[in-house]
């Protein structure tokens, strides 16, 4: 299970639409969180709820050079247990089997990875042509 996926150059290709237009930077940030969406639209309603926080702390963020999910935090410590099993949350006797590749998240990006790969090149595409630069 690989931890990250790496665009080569997209810091660089970041840099570049910058000198071009300061809004093109922010263009390209929002296409990456579009396609995360994806991924957690898919692992969203598979999440247990009691209370609905776990669920609701999927969280697609995005820097320039880097595009996150982000789940749990405060209000929900307890999802890496959820999503991945082991022995609970602090510790606690609430086993649940271990799982490497998780049960939400990475089935997820598993299962949508043509349609995530897809919304990505869209995102990287729109935003090269909306700089003028031409896409083969």
């Amino acid at each position: 299970m690989p931890g990250e996926i790496r665009i080569d150059g997209l810091a660089e290709f970041s840099r570049n639409l910058r000198k071009l237009d300061s809004d093109l930077p922010k263009m390209l940030r929002v296409g990456l969180n579009d396609a995360l969406r994806i991924v957690i639209d898919y692992a969203r309603p598979r999440i247990p709820t009691r209370t609905g926080a776990a669920r609701k702390s999927l969280r697609a963020k995005s820097t320039r050079t880097k595009a996150r999910i982000t789940a749990g935090g405060k209000r929900a410590p307890y999802y890496p247990w959820l999503d991945f099993g082991g022995k609970g949350p602090n510790n606690r006797p609430a086993p649940r089997p271990f799982y490497g590749d998780g049960r939400y998240l990475w089935k997820g990006f598993i299962v949508k990875r043509d349609e995530f790969n897809a919304a990505l090149t869209r995102a990287l595409v729109s935003t090269a042509e909306a700089a003028g630069i031409e896409v083969d």
